[in-house]
């Protein structure tokens, strides 16, 4: 059916069926305009040499990069949006305790009952830690552990699946110890980050339950303090016989000092505190502060001025970055400074100056909240200086046994047996104090390591006979 215009001119009725929202405007559409574009387009990609060239591919690898940075950066946004990671470096002392945390969960493959953390998964990349422990009879053994090494490892904890990245860089060492640097990555979901504090508070209570009741013993490494072998089992107290009233003596004396922390503060004095133990060799100088560390929980860190490279400011620093809770022992600090040996070419075994040690103790430089001992088999070799009050606040001495103290010690080794009865041991007690008194009014002398030794090799009676040819002539 044809339309007619208001002219009385017939439309293109057929253009208009096909595009009808341009009839209206009286528009006509010629029927080889689909074809042109078709032709245009060609001759753009097709035809064009440039295109061939290769400016068009090189426009659709742009595109494709744009596409790929895209896809990256929103993964990336995404990953920080929906996970957190933690890192630990070999610096930390939680890094050991999460590698033994690892080990100690590793031990079987799927959670129990009892365990809520479950176990990280077997692995292909596995580090050995080996323990040597020395026991007091002479015999060793040997322990195995073995912990994740450098690599990718899943493991479960709090129901939760973690990710962990061991990383070790060994292009670069630590300067003083020389071991390389080493970092742990723990990577979860966001929504169970607060596990990351439960799983460091498992692993540091795990470590601590190692060293319960054990005293821990650590030397300078470096510029850095490390634990010397294995904890040991703590020593009573009341084992090492000392004579009357000094015990208890230092033992007020420290117990003092640890509960005047704010009265320090308020009046400006340094907290710090410092003991000199003197006496002959033998006399349980050693044996004592170890003894009063593992009463209270306080570890031991050993200190040797004559160790090779030791110099005034490595020595400023250990003095000064001592662990929480540790009693820092110097032996024999009256040999320390009289000679100089030079053992090989490069120099001496240390180059601590006594000006240097004595600024460590007290200077300007010097740390706080510490506690120093310090032993001496020849107090009058001592320099005042570093005797003096603020270096050393309280000199005690434990002298060679006396009388009372020999008794003691022969009660305690052989009381309590069942084949000698309880009087027996009281009556030979006796003798030996008498034994004793009667030596020492005669100008000769034992020590409590002889003692110890004449006990624990013979018997009650035999300890008493064999007693009169381990003492000498006292020390002029």
């Amino acid at each position: 059916m044809a339309v007619h215009g208001a002219s009385g001119t017939p439309s293109l009725d057929g253009q208009a069926a096909n595009a009808p929202g341009l009839a209206s405007t009286g528009l006509a559409i010629p029927q080889d305009a689909g074809a042109a574009s078709s032709s245009i387009i060609n001759s753009l990609i097709g035809d064009n040499p440039y295109f061939q060239a290769g400016f068009g591919l090189m426009g659709v690898g742009v595109g494709l990069t744009i596409l790929r940075q895209g896809l990256v950066f929103g993964t990336t946004a995404l990953r920080r949006r929906l996970l957190v990671s933690l890192e630990v470096n070999n610096k930390d002392r939680a890094y050991e305790w999460f590698l033994a945390w690892l080990a100690h969960n590793g031990q079987s493959a799927a959670p129990t009952s009892s365990r809520r953390t479950g176990s990280w998964l077997r692995s292909h990349q596995l580090s050995v830690e080996t323990a040597v422990e020395q026991r007091s009879n002479g015999s060793s053994s040997v322990l195995f552990r073995l912990v994740a090494g450098p690599g990718t490892h899943w493991f479960k904890y709090g129901g939760a699946w973690m990710q962990m990245k061991r990383e070790r860089e060994t292009r670069s060492m630590q300067l003083m110890s020389g071991t390389p640097w080493e970092t742990v990555t723990v990577t979860t979901l966001s929504r169970d980050r607060h596990l990351f504090s439960k799983l460091l508070a498992e692993a540091r209570d795990l470590a601590l339950r190692g060293q319960e009741g054990k005293l821990v013993i650590r030397t300078a490494w470096g510029i850095e303090w490390k634990p010397f072998g294995q904890p040991r089992r703590k020593r009573p107290l009341h084992s090492v016989v000392l004579d009357t009233g000094v015990s208890e003596k230092v033992e007020r004396d420290v117990k003092a000092f640890l509960q005047r922390r704010q009265w320090y503060a308020d009046r400006g004095i340094p907290y710090r505190r410092g003991y000199l133990l003197h006496g002959p060799p033998g006399s349980g100088k050693t044996s004592y502060i170890q003894a009063l560390a593992g009463s209270l929980s306080y570890d031991i860190c050993l200190l040797n001025l004559s160790e090779r490279g030791l110099g005034d400011d490595k020595l400023n620093h250990l003095l000064s970055n001592a662990p929480e809770r540790s009693f820092i022992l110097i032996e024999d600090v009256d040999a320390a400074f009289n000679r100089r040996v030079q053992t090989s070419e490069d120099g001496y075994q240390s180059s601590v100056t006594f000006s240097g040690f004595l600024n460590a103790l007290d200077g300007v430089a010097s740390g706080e909240e510490r506690i120093i001992f310090m032993t001496t088999n020849h107090f009058e070799k001592l320099d005042p200086a570093l005797i003096r009050p603020g270096r050393v606040d309280l000199s005690v001495l434990v002298d060679n046994a006396s009388p009372a103290q020999a008794r003691t010690l022969f009660t305690r080794f052989y009381g309590g047996s069942e084949s000698v009865q309880p009087e027996l041991i009281e009556r030979m007690g006796q003798q030996v104090e008498e034994l004793t008194t009667k030596e020492m009014s005669s100008g000769r002398e034992i020590s409590m390591a002889a003692l110890q030794g004449l006990f624990i090799r013979n018997n009650a009676q035999d300890a008493v006979n064999s007693l009169p040819e381990l003492f000498v002539d006292r020390r002029t």
